[in-house]
């Protein structure tokens, strides 16, 4: 239906839904203390920095910084748009979505359009790419290898594999009219702007694989080599369309080929996906240069009860499924199956499926070992399972691992097989103490090696290497700052924590606020003044897909250093302080701000001085006013 959404049914829908059980149904959360926790679903993490919050009803990440309300985690984890996050929610409560053309939240149409010109440009760059398959002078390199690895035209077609060509600038010069569309493709990762400002195509003489969500948009890229440059295979960057640890390559084609899903095979590369599918095996999909995670788990899950992972048979192959193992144990609900299938040493599914075909490749899978015995045989490895001290020692090593398991039949039966297999009874089991599972596998380094550019010819004035993403490279994460960078900051986070201290001041107070930490600080006030009911939900949702937004998510998620009361006490201390500093924070304000959007090298020394002289005298003002009195 066209038209907007109102914002008074998203407010009233948000004070509907139960965060926890939004979340809950799509990612297990633990309470922990008055809130509840789990591992980020949007990045990868060893120990849980997610936290949601039931009496505010949002959610946080203190590693990555994500954070929102119900209607954001919707968004983000099921990878769909604000409209259909609205109706997904909406229907579970059995309410009608209304509309209103004209009318809306200030962030809905913002939210349908924001991204539009980024798959709008990916979507060229696939159709670009495919043309130059087809067209291109130098294609005979990549037909030949695509021939000889077995494919046909159609299945090239179906999965849209494409060819940047040898050059520096292909892509730069056809889909770069404007300066806009040019700053949305190094926005989309597909050109790379180097230090000098110098900008160039990131795939260059490289077979392309579109990356497409679960709505069929192409999303990223991986380009495999035709020469002999490092990384045989390129992944775009992470960017606001790509998150690589949530996304499978190949899912979107394997729910088109398939209606009823009964089961999914993980594999390990683009060209094992593509091959099975050639050989009919159309629900194969790969992680995008990552280990499997719970998130994928969880996407992989609500589309079928089964999933199979299949591996090399090398020690690479053995411990990327012990990796695979220990993220599936915490998703594996009543009804749901995993299985690991481990092929000859040497061969990966590409060379099984060509060299046995479809039957043979499906026989391999029906042999695939079930998860509860590959568990048990890996603790077991190198111990005498015929002493008492082996058995005993096997018991310590899975018991950690059955508990990660949700509680339920699968886990009690896994409880009762665990006993069968050490000889000691059920409850002797249950009541032993095991200290918390250490990884079954060798953790995957934090950084990989780097790919390091030659960079673009001397013609681009290029005169050092660029640094570009490797292959399995985890994308470089910077934990959000902590606390507050100011004082409006610090209000901001008090509003959002306690709406209602917004009626202890009149944003008229404060008009001369200026910066853009003191323009967010008056809209928020001014909004609660015309809204005194919002929540904290609703005014992440107000502000929710914008920088403002973003922050307010941060300082929403800095409850470690709110006070648990008085509030309203320091609430109304913060303002007074703002008040009397009003002068001098218009100035530096005015300072900060002509910076940020300046060249510092254009900037004169005199106004250089001058900033240094107002940090200087707010330096001396704070420590001033916080000596003991």
């Amino acid at each position: 239906m066209a038209g907007l959404i109102p914002q008074a049914f998203l407010d009233d829908l948000l004070d509907r839904v139960d965060i926890v059980e939004v979340i809950d149904r799509r990612l297990k959360l633990r309470k922990t203390g008055k809130n509840y926790s789990a591992r980020c679903p949007f990045h990868d993490e060893k120990t849980p920095s997610f936290s949601v919050n039931p009496d505010k009803q949002f959610y946080y990440c203190f590693g990555c910084g994500a954070g929102g309300n119900a209607i954001g985690f919707v968004m983000e984890y099921d990878n769909i748009e604000f409209p259909q996050a609205v109706e997904l929610l909406a229907g579970n409560l059995g309410l009608d979505v209304p509309r209103e053309p004209g009318r809306g939240g200030p962030q809905s149409e913002q939210q349908a359009s924001s991204n539009k010109p980024l798959y709008a440009l990916m979507e060229q760059a696939s159709r670009y790419y495919q043309q130059q398959l087809r067209q291109h002078p130098h294609r005979e390199q990549a037909v030949k290898y695509l021939k000889g690895r077995g494919l046909s035209g159609e299945i090239a077609a179906r999965f849209q594999l494409g060819l940047a060509p040898p050059g520096w600038d292909n892509l730069l010069q056809a889909l770069a009219k404007t300066d806009e569309q040019r700053d949305d493709l190094v926005k989309a990762g597909m050109l790379v702007a180097s230090e000098k400002g110098k900008i160039y195509d990131r795939f260059r003489e490289r077979i392309m694989f579109p990356i497409r969500d679960r709505r069929g948009r192409v999303i990223a890229f991986g380009g495999r080599v035709l020469g002999d440059d490092k990384p045989k295979y390129l992944n775009s960057p992470e960017t606001d369309i790509f998150h690589k640890g949530r996304e499978l390559y190949g899912l979107y084609e394997a729910r088109q080929a398939n209606r009823n899903l009964e089961r999914i095979v993980v594999v390990e590369g683009y060209m094992d996906v593509i091959a099975l599918a050639q050989h009919g095996i159309t629900y194969a999909t790969a992680t995008l240069g990552t280990a499997t995670s719970s998130a994928h788990l969880e996407r992989i899950y609500r589309l079928c009860p089964e999933v199979v992972f299949c591996f090399d048979g090398d020690e690479a192959g053995r411990k990327a499924a012990i990796r695979a193992l220990e993220a599936t144990l915490p998703c594996m609900e009543d009804g749901r199956q995993a299985r690991f299938l481990f092929l000859p040493e040497g061969q990966d599914p590409d060379d099984a499926v060509r060299s046995g075909g479809k039957g043979h490749f499906e026989t391999l899978m029906a042999g695939a070992r079930p998860l509860e015995s590959f568990l048990f045989d890996t603790v077991s490895n190198g111990l005498d399972m015929d002493s008492l001290d082996g058995r005993a020692r096997m018991s310590k090593l899975a018991l950690p691992y059955i508990r990660m398991l949700p509680e339920g039949v699968f886990q009690q039966l896994m409880y009762q097989a665990l006993a069968e297999r050490t000889g000691l009874e059920l409850s002797s089991l249950m009541a032993l103490e095991a200290p918390p599972p250490a990884p079954l596998s060798e953790e995957p380094p934090d950084t990989i090696e780097p790919y390091y550019d030659t960079g673009p010819p001397p013609d681009f004035d290029q005169s050092a290497p660029v640094m570009e993403e490797a292959e399995d490279q985890p994308p470089a994460r910077k934990p959000p700052p902590r606390g507050f960078s100011n004082l409006c900051q610090k209000a901001m986070a008090l509003l959002l924590h306690q709406p209602n201290v917004a009626r202890l001041v009149e944003p008229g107070e404060l008009r001369e606020l200026e910066g853009e930490d003191g323009n967010m600080l008056l809209e928020l006030l001014g909004l609660l003044h015309r809204r005194p009911e919002s929540s904290t939900a609703m005014l992440l949702g107000h502000w929710y897909g914008t920088p403002q937004g973003d922050l307010l998510s941060r300082l929403a998620g800095q409850e470690r250093v709110i006070p648990t009361e008085g509030i309203e006490g320091e609430f109304r201390d913060t303002i007074t302080r703002l008040v009397q500093d009003l002068p001098h924070h218009s100035k530096l304000a005015a300072q900060v701000d002509k910076l940020k959007h300046t060249n510092y090298a254009e900037v004169s020394e005199l106004e250089k001085q001058r900033l240094r002289e107002l940090l200087q005298e707010k330096v001396q003002r704070d420590a001033s006013r916080n000596k003991p009195r």
